[in-house]
């Protein structure tokens, strides 16, 4: 009887696709990088109202009294509704601290309430004057200013286009040290691109917030990653 090798048989047959798939993924592999500033044309502040009160009903009324003003306010300066966004409404008690140190029950002192307003502003020359007014009005909470762009895609394809540039450039300048010569693209994929907002910290202190601002640019990145053949000169 022959006996017959069937592990070797196995390796025979995968070896060819196993020496196509290397002749296949061969080549020289390059990520190119691309990144575009440019002046942002928008802006997103999320503020908020935090009041304390004797009872939970008088901290949620002086929340929703204040936070009321600033929808109104934002309406009346021209940012439409659906550029305004409530959330992260809480209602909490709040204790003294004595009894801390000899293990009695602290005493209730009130309760505290609060509420975040996320707004876009889509007129940049308006947004100190509308900072300033929603303060008025009774906002005593930021977390935060963020400039952004309304459309990002012009930015993002000249990124894109500034990162193939820059990966084709690697790549002949590989090809060339290697002493052979750039083939072919086989392949192209992108890792993401990115429009980087500009985040700016703010404090509800300030006296005026209409000349204190300054947007600078935002930054919009690409990342690709191309795959040339190899051929010899």
């Amino acid at each position: 009887m022959r006996w017959i090798n069937w592990a070797a048989v196995i390796w025979l047959l995968a070896a060819p696709a196993a020496w196509a798939q290397e002749a296949t993924e061969a080549g020289i592999i390059v990520t190119g990088e691309g990144r575009v500033a440019v002046a942002p044309d928008m802006a997103a502040i999320t503020l908020g109202v935090r009041h304390r009160g004797d009872t939970a009903q008088e901290a949620m009324a002086l929340v929703t009294d204040d936070v009321a003003g600033i929808l109104n306010t934002l309406t009346n300066v021209g940012i439409a509704n659906t550029d305004q966004q409530t959330s992260g409404f809480y209602l909490r008690p709040v204790y003294n601290s004595r009894g801390i140190n000899d293990g009695t029950p602290p005493d209730l002192v009130g309760y505290e309430a609060g509420n975040t307003v996320t707004v876009r502003v889509r007129d940049l020359a308006v947004l100190g004057s509308t900072l300033d007014a929603v303060i008025e009005i009774g906002a005593n909470e930021f977390n935060g200013l963020r400039f952004d762009l309304q459309d990002p895609s012009a930015a993002q394809s000249l990124a894109r286009q500034l990162a193939v540039g820059d990966a084709r450039a690697k790549a002949e300048e590989l090809a060339q040290a290697a002493g052979v010569a750039l083939g072919p693209l086989v392949r192209l994929s992108e890792a993401g691109s990115n429009a980087g907002p500009r985040m700016m910290e703010m404090s509800a202190g300030r006296a005026s917030m209409d000349s204190a601002i300054a947007s600078g640019e935002v930054g919009v990145e690409a990342r690709v990653t191309l795959v040339f053949e190899i051929r010899q000169p």
